[in-house]
């Protein structure tokens, strides 16, 4: 069988998909020839197939991957489990034993992928137990963390930098879905990848409607509930700048007849992952959150995501925004700031002694103000901040080539942007809110049977299957495992795990 055909037969398998999406399969074959990677895709662009399927492929062998957050290393292993792809996690939250257990796996090269921290990748007696694992390649998740210029900074990244020096021969990719190009060439000299294939991906994302408006107190009050009255029944994320403002804001809604979630870092591990499992399964459409929520989270169906204060950067924006529309259809990224939010960042900037980290703070704080005041098209400046050039003038898809003013917001989303929307929809793919009744009733039905079968698991949601994969059910309605072999998303072993329980559903109704 040739390296191509193994590769598709692996996608196929695996993931349950018979082609690639843009940039993926060329990063693919850069991994497994040995060549270094440095590669920018936007969220919901499938970062993670690129260095899993090479992963997958090399039996016998390791992908060492470093993640910065242990909710998020775990709900990666769970997913790859149920796809029937050996993985593990090594962190301090384990038992020693079960560490133990797991590091003798790896030694005998029973794991495709083991997912670690940074922090602990850079000890000296980890490395040097790394010298007994059969490692494929190392894989650098949210690699913007290693560079002082990216938004999210980490000292223990640039610990890395000894991977080259202690494993000369292997193979580094580096993932970040959003990086400047100075941010990209200080994760390549950081990291000391060798002539690294460079897969930058397009950051126009053309579904979201990006649009800013400057509030008070009230306004901001108003056009929060005009958003969420739009999107009634769909999935929306409110970010909110401080834990207090999580409450308040929890309660403003709850008044006003809108069911809605908390998520913060102060909050009890078990309440946290409570409110986000009710959000995850369609419980709750509103889930308002501090910057702590939305690494890793792969829902694609999230209609809105709306700020209620100015973000420290453009990239946090962009990252934080940029999980609304993963699906590719079309969803509102709203900005509603206030004046003090620019003192209240000035006030923190002032607190930074680190001379040459406060002048970067001061930059991301003219990128952010800037994208705020601009009379600009949104879409435009994006793609130029991350070094982007773009052709067009005019994006039709942002407040300032809408026509969009603030006194005008709630009549223009329900009016030009609809319209936009109905246009857009008629060249997507049909979604279960438009299917037929039946249809309706059929996915709320596999949404409960996913529930509870994720209940018993004990694992997310969306870990069992997406949301589009129970849409494309629904609206296939299968009477045959071969009917469901042949759905988008639907690999070999979640074919085997689920088919009898998806087909009785769908029998049922």
């Amino acid at each position: 069988m040739s390296s191509t055909e193994k590769i598709y037969e692996a996608l196929k398998k695996y993931w349950g998909y018979d082609a690639f999406r843009p940039k993926q399969e060329a990063i693919v074959r850069d991994i497994l020839a040995g060549r270094d990677v440095c590669a920018v895709m936007p969220t919901g662009g499938g970062k993670s197939l690129c260095y899993q399927l090479p992963a997958a492929l090399q039996t016998g062998k390791t992908a060492m991957v470093v993640s910065p957050l242990i909710a998020l290393m775990q709900d990666q292993v769970a997913q790859l489990k149920e796809m029937g792809i050996p993985a593990a996690v090594l962190n301090s939250s384990q038992g020693w034993s079960v560490q133990r257990e797991t590091e003798r796996r790896a030694e005998q090269g029973e794991f495709r992928l083991l997912y670690v921290s940074p922090e602990r990748l850079a000890r000296r007696e980890m490395v040097s137990w790394l010298q007994n694992v059969p490692i494929s390649f190392f894989v650098i998740d949210e690699a913007h963390c290693i560079s002082e210029w990216g938004h999210e900074f980490r000292p223990d990244y640039r610990e890395l930098k000894l991977l080259k020096k202690e494993f000369p021969g292997k193979t580094i990719a580096a993932f970040t879905a959003s990086a400047t190009h100075r941010v990209r060439h200080d994760i390549i000299e950081q990291l000391q990848l060798k002539d690294p294939g460079k897969f930058i991906a397009s950051f126009h994302r053309p579904n979201l409607t990006y649009q800013v408006f400057e509030c008070d107190g009230l306004t901001q009050d108003e056009r929060l509930l005009a958003i969420l009255t739009k999107h009634a029944d769909r999935p929306v994320i409110v970010y909110s700048p401080t834990i207090k403002r999580v409450g308040i804001t929890e309660l403003k809604l709850r008044q006003a007849g809108i069911a809605a979630v908390g998520y913060h870092a102060k909050m009890q591990p078990a309440d946290r992952k409570e409110n986000q499992e009710k959000w995850m399964t369609d419980q709750v459409n509103v889930l308002v959150g501090t910057i702590a929520f939305g690494l890793g989270i792969n829902k694609p169906d999230v209609r809105a995501v709306v700020h209620l204060a100015l973000p420290k950067s453009l990239e946090q924006y962009y990252q934080e925004a940029g999980r609304a529309g993963r699906d590719e259809k079309p969803s509102d990224c709203v900005l509603l700031w206030q004046k003090q939010d620019t003192a209240l960042l000035a006030y923190f900037i002032g607190q930074i002694e680190e001379e040459a980290e406060k002048a970067r703070a001061w930059q991301r704080y003219r990128d952010i103000t800037g994208f705020a005041s601009s009379n600009q098209c949104r879409h435009k400046r994006i793609c130029a901040h991350f070094g982007e050039s773009v052709k067009w003038e005019k994006c039709d898809a942002c407040d300032f080539c809408l026509g969009i003013s603030g006194r005008t917001l709630v009549r223009k989303i329900d009016g030009a942007g609809a319209r936009k929307r109905k246009k857009k929809d008629k060249a997507l793919a049909c979604i279960p809110s438009n299917a037929e009744k039946s249809g309706e009733k059929l996915m709320e039905a596999l949404q409960r049977w996913r529930r509870e079968r994720a209940r018993q698991d004990f694992v997310p949601a969306f870990v069992i299957l997406h949301d589009s994969v129970l849409g494309r059910i629904a609206l296939a309605k299968p009477r045959t495992k071969a009917d469901l072999s042949r759905i988008h998303g639907i690999g070999e072993k979640k074919l085997e795990l689920y088919a009898a329980e998806i087909l009785a559903v769908v029998k049922s109704k």
